[in-house]
């Protein structure tokens, strides 16, 4: 059985997520609220254990396959009997061969951008809502119900590099919804170079962030969680979690918004966006990370309809010959967009 998706509709928008899984699938509110802390759900491409979570128009949810029964929800249509009487089906020609049956094979709608390649790695610019790379969660859980999932970026590169029969491997990852620089290796020896540098700390990563608010300029340091107390990730007390380490810069202010800077040290799950939010500025269009525990979302006037986050640097030592390698990648339309309004609205102010 695969998984089940579907998209938030407009009168859903608004609601939490164990709400809409109640309406959809018939269940109380105690199953809504389990389904989601174990696990099993996910919004817009990321894992949730947030009931009380919101939802918008258009968020794509997954539901893990066998975890509920899927079944007509209150107020859904329902098949009606025909009142006039029901023809024989008709014979099918017994000359022609029915087709056979095939799996959905994805389509890669988003046209990818190699900035480089070679026999050993290759960087691409990645666009927003396509996942790096297959969990090992993932793996485990659904096996060869995997083609029914969402395609990931490394399964649309071999193709895109002319070797669709030669793998590409992560050795490190951007969220669903985060553009720009990423590095695959195409070699095991390569990727055993790469994860080396990732684990040494070796490699520059550099990302522009539109916050609403402006953080103080700085260094941010703390260890992260899987739960701070309200099913999200954060920053906890103690030695417990993973260090994170992150340096903050303000390129610019633009009124109560601004474009930061962001230096990783370490690359921790949802780190930028975690400690943005932690410091009271979080991204614009970000809906996880944009409250203080068990409080409300900061407002956000901004418009951006994903969490405006891009890895614009990368910076790497060659895996054949550690030669140091470089690129930049200019942010996207739909973030360079929302700059360029927010700045125009502050000029605006500011006359």
């Amino acid at each position: 059985m695969p998984p089940i998706q579907f998209l938030v509709e407009r009168r859903e928008s608004g609601k939490t997520v164990a709400d809409v899984l109640r309406q959809r699938f018939q269940l109380t509110w105690s199953q809504a609220k389990r389904l989601v802390e174990r696990g099993h759900v996910r919004v817009a491409g990321q894992l949730t254990r947030a009931p009380e979570q919101r939802v918008k128009t258009g968020n794509r949810m997954w539901i893990s396959a066998g975890a509920i029964e899927k079944t007509p929800a209150d107020g859904e249509a329902k098949p009606v009997k025909s009142k006039k009487k029901a023809e024989p089906p008709a014979k099918k020609p017994t000359s022609a061969k029915a087709p056979d049956k095939k799996p959905r094979v994805p389509v890669n709608v988003v046209p990818l951008e190699i900035v480089y390649s070679d026999d050993a790695i290759v960087v691409v610019n990645k666009p927003a809502g396509l996942t790096t790379s297959r969990s090992a969660e993932e793996k485990a859980e659904f096996g060869k119900g995997r083609k029914y999932l969402p395609t990931t970026l490394a399964e649309l590169l071999p193709a895109a590099l002319g070797s669709p029969n030669r793998p590409v491997f992560a050795v490190h990852r951007l969220d669903r919804d985060t553009t720009g620089l990423l590095v695959f290796a195409r070699t095991r020896a390569a990727a055993g170079h790469l994860t080396s540098q990732f684990r040494k700390r070796s490699v520059d990563r550099r990302y522009l962030a539109v916050t609403r608010g402006v953080p103080p300029d700085g260094r941010i340091e703390s260890r992260l969680i899987d739960d701070r107390g309200d099913g999200r990730r954060g920053s906890g007390s103690g030695e417990d979690g993973e260090r994170a380490v992150t340096h903050v810069r303000v390129v610019e202010r633009l009124g109560k918004f601004a474009i930061v800077e962001c230096k990783l040290d370490t690359g921790r799950t949802h780190q930028v966006r975690i400690h943005l939010g932690e410091a009271g500025a979080p991204l614009c269009g970000e809906r996880v990370y944009d409250r203080p525990l068990n409080g409300a979302p900061v407002a956000d006037e901004s418009g951006a309809a994903r969490p405006l986050l891009h890895a614009f640097n990368l910076g790497i030592e060659h895996p054949d010959g550690n030669e140091f390698m470089g690129w930049e990648a200019d942010p996207p339309p739909d973030f360079a967009a929302v700059v360029a309004r927010l700045r125009s609205e502050a000029g605006k102010t500011a006359e």
